[in-house]
């Protein structure tokens, strides 16, 4: 769904915030992408599989701070797909043995790679919502 998204948009409509928002809809696809990393490599103590310098850019607390190229749009699109790939072989590979617990600000507690793969998915969703309502506007 996130690929259909950044297909279906100009770069400058990706990059538009429209009035009433503080992000755009490729920080919402930055941002899910290093949250996935976040919650289940690093906290299963796992070498993430992306730069510090992207997780910087899109970690939660964060908005844009500059227009993004279409290289970094097309980097955005490889990562969509390269990594839910890795995280399925590494997960496969048992390579997520122990999970640091974690108790987010929503109240979600996070006690295993599993709790974390569904949070995971409840937060795709989550801003699978943001990026329709932001559609409505650009």
């Amino acid at each position: 769904m996130y690929l259909n998204i950044i297909n279906g948009y100009s770069l400058e409509q990706l990059n538009k915030i429209p009035d009433g928002f503080n992000n755009n809809i490729i920080w919402n696809i930055g941002h899910v992408i290093v949250v996935q990393q976040l919650l289940i490599y690093r906290g299963s103590n796992q070498a993430m599989h992306l730069s510090e310098e992207l997780v910087n850019l899109y970690k939660t607390g964060t908005k844009p701070t500059k227009d993004v190229t279409q290289t970094e749009v097309d980097q955005l699109k490889e990562l969509l797909i390269s990594l839910i790939t890795q995280t399925e072989k590494d997960y496969q590979n048992r390579l997520f043995i122990s999970y640091n617990e974690l108790k987010l600000g929503s109240g979600f507690y996070i006690k295993t790679t599993e709790d974390a793969m569904d949070f995971n998915n409840y937060h795709e969703g989550m801003h699978l919502g943001y990026m329709m309502s932001l559609k409505k506007f650009i």
